[in-house]
């Protein structure tokens, strides 16, 4: 049941949506929300073509949004007239029943198009005074962007034009959907923000420079009236670096360093809780579990590299056999283990069969020929994860002790 609070929501005209965190599904959505998403998922939103936001992960926000930062992230909407971006600001919510939660409050987004109209001349560079010595001695990148001239970029300073490594008559002529990876659609974000009453508005967003490279990064964008011409100032942050060294974080907690295999923590995220709803383990699925046999004496008689090694080529061959939408795990040590939604157990006997056989006529030069032993169990309804592990774990006990080099199922 969720909390009776949220039904307050349902009042309002602007959409709503109440995510987890952790497991990224939609808590709530009010009436207005689901009139605008439709059919749309959270990463059909989130990822669309005219989607910006900064992390991958909405856990990744929490530090951020428990400190009190302002996030704002772009998703797209689709509409009887075509996809349009939607302004969602971020915040941290609690409620009694619920884990703690991030709603996203969206913002209406018109189309800038009647927004245009002529500016004649609109902003010129007034060299001498303070405003602008300050702006071009600023180590930021920073643009002046003219939101009734089609978002033509009116001045930039030094910094920006290294960043973006055009020359500056070149940058003049350059409007900022021209160096947004969004293109026009992020006319009506600046259109929007450009009537805000004041303060520089976050906008994660990727710029494409004069080379063609892309680069992620942090926009502070408001509006700021210079000589009774009412422009936006954006100062540009290149988070580039950091993102990288996210999804590297991001990629080396769920995965096994050695084999780059998904790693044990990672099969109990996707198969216990709420996340499991979002695999498609409702209905029929198996587990296999492998085990290179005999291990300990290649390590032995051939050195703890070339036992790693032969982990690797076994990782590699896991993956040839597996089909799409199959998922394997590193367990530890010489154990692997293949989750296969969807499957009942003939098939993934096939399946077992298929990787045992590729194991066994598998002989590469400098490594030793190896084989593998594989339990096989299909999950049956109301078992645990835990209490199916125990199964196939008796399974794969009994081909070892039935010689090796065979599968057999619980």
């Amino acid at each position: 049941m969720l909390p009776a609070e949220l039904s307050a929501y349902h009042h309002l005209t602007t959409p709503v949506w109440i995510i987890d965190p952790h497991d990224e599904r939609f808590i709530f959505a009010n009436h207005a929300a689901q009139a605008l998403m439709g059919d749309g998922t959270l990463n059909t939103l989130r990822f669309g073509a005219l989607s910006a936001c900064a992390q991958s992960r909405l856990s990744l926000y929490l530090s951020d949004l428990h400190h009190n930062a302002e996030i704002v992230e772009i998703w797209t909407v689709t509409t009887p007239g075509g996809e349009i971006p939607l302004r969602c600001r971020l915040t941290l919510a609690s409620f009694p029943g619920l884990p703690q939660v991030i709603l996203f409050e969206g913002a209406n987004i018109p189309h800038a198009a009647s927004e245009h109209s002529a500016h004649g001349a609109g902003y010129k560079s007034r060299r001498h005074n303070f405003y602008h010595r300050f702006f071009m001695t600023t180590t930021a990148p920073m643009l002046l962007i003219d939101p009734l001239r089609d978002g033509l970029i009116v001045d930039a300073n030094l910094a920006a034009l290294r960043f973006y490594g055009y020359r500056r008559e070149e940058m003049f002529q350059k409007h900022t959907w021209e160096i947004n990876t969004l293109g026009r659609q992020v006319l009506p974000v600046m259109a929007k923000i450009a009537r805000l009453p004041g303060g520089h508005k976050p906008l994660y967003l990727v710029h494409r420079t004069a080379d063609g490279s892309t680069r992620h990064v942090l926009t502070y964008a408001g509006p700021i009236m210079i000589s009774g011409d009412r422009l936006m100032l954006c100062i540009i942050h290149d988070i580039t670096e950091q993102k990288r060294l996210e999804q590297e974080l991001e990629y080396a907690a769920l995965r096994d360093s050695l084999t780059g295999l998904l790693n044990r923590r990672q099969f109990y995220a996707l198969t216990e809780g709420q996340a499991a709803s979002h695999l498609p383990l409702k209905s029929d699925y198996c587990l296999l579990l492998v085990d290179t046999d005999n291990f300990k004496a290649i390590n032995d008689n051939w050195g703890h590299l070339k036992g790693d090694e032969v982990l690797v080529q076994l990782a590699r061959i896991l993956e040839a056999c597996s089909r799409k939408g199959d998922l394997i795990f590193r367990w530890g040590g010489e154990e692997f283990v293949l989750l296969l939604p969807r499957t009942a157990l003939d098939v993934a006997l096939d399946v077992a069969e298929s990787i045992r056989d590729s194991v066994s006529k598998t002989h590469d030069a400098g490594l030793p020929g190896f084989t593998v032993s594989i339990g096989v169990a299909r999950h049956q309804a109301e078992e645990t994860v835990d209490d199916l592990f125990r199964r196939v774990d008796k399974a794969l006990y009994q081909a070892k002790n039935d010689g090796r080099n065979r599968v057999l199922a619980a």
